[in-house]
């Protein structure tokens, strides 16, 4: 594995699963594969997770980590080819970056989406600005339209509880107060479409996800049916991608509680973090014990372990 992007980097999604399954067990088994190694992990936006197990994981394999909110603990950077810059920006990313990737032999990068300007979102312009100009590995821990190492947590985490060979799945949209990117549930979507899960994604009309990520998932906009007989149920907001940006509706009914977690056969519940308590998940559920937020958010360590043991493997 030369970088870590999308799912498009991985041979086989459900083995890297299965990998990070089987690291969980003995996570300091190649603690010298990251020997004098150092990563880099770049965030313009804010991280609790993701910042902590990617560190953490990276540590678990021998390597050194340094940690860099841009902009904040280092000057704010300019993305724009032939720009004057006479303004709040003091460094280019052809300087910035190429700089950075001589200090790191990986580097990892969270940057969220405008949620203003679909074309420039999706085209995913500051993640290729800068593998544009680095020399090394990148790893994606969040872009303008996927979180794949959030991703591949939740397919681990799915074949570590599922109780059947093919289990069935449901992404199901919650309300929030402001406009969330798409992203994570774009990534679900992608990687339980390359899995053998039967999956149904369930929203208010209008929130349909870009059909590249949707992909062969079942549509249902009646949460009720979708939530009949399913095995896990997944929870996330995402604003709309036709009226990009946009909150279509307060639909407080799509909150999920118990009373719906009883409709499922016996449903785990899970969610990437963080929620908002009674507003997109009830409290009974979050604290039920078919709940697995906690399990979930801890298998982040490893699912990142297991992606960067395959890219040390080929530096």
């Amino acid at each position: 594995m030369k970088n870590f992007l999308n799912i498009h980097d991985v041979v086989n999604a459900e083995q890297l699963a299965q990998e990070a399954i089987a690291i969980k067990q003995q996570k300091f088994a190649n603690k010298s594969i990251g020997k004098d190694k150092t990563m880099v992990l770049l965030f313009l936006n804010s991280s609790l997770r993701t910042r902590i197990s990617t560190q953490k994981a990276a540590h678990n394999l021998g390597m050194q980590t340094i940690v860099l909110n841009l902009g904040q603990d280092s000057w704010q950077m300019e993305y724009e080819d032939g720009a004057v810059m006479n303004g709040t920006t003091a460094e280019h990313i052809k300087e910035g970056a190429a700089v950075i990737s001589e200090y790191a032999d990986i580097i990892g990068i969270r940057a969220f989406p405008t949620l203003t300007d679909r074309e420039k979102d999706y085209s995913e312009y500051v993640l290729h600005k800068f593998l544009e100009n680095v020399n090394v590995p990148v790893v994606n821990m969040e872009s303008a339209t996927v979180h794949p190492l959030q991703s591949l947590t939740d397919l681990m985490t799915i074949r570590e509880y599922s109780k059947k060979e093919k289990p069935k799945v449901v992404l199901s949209w919650a309300p929030h107060i402001k406009p969330l990117p798409q992203c994570v549930a774009n990534s679900f979507a992608e990687w339980m479409n390359h899995a053998d899960v039967e999956f149904v994604i369930t929203h208010p009309k209008g929130y349909e996800l870009n059909e590249k990520f949707s992909g062969n998932a079942h549509i249902e906009y009646m949460q009720d049916k979708a939530f009949e007989n399913a095995d896990f149920i997944y929870a996330k907001n995402w604003s709309a991608y036709d009226s990009y940006g946009k909150i279509l509706g307060d639909n407080p009914d799509w909150m999920i509680t118990d009373k719906k977690m009883q409709l499922t056969n016996h449903a785990n519940f899970m969610h990437c973090l963080p929620t908002r308590r009674n507003l997109e998940i009830a409290d009974d559920v979050l604290d039920s014990a078919y709940s697995l937020v906690i399990k979930q958010a801890a298998n982040r360590e490893y699912a990142a372990q297991a992606v960067l043991k395959k890219i040390l493997e080929n530096l």
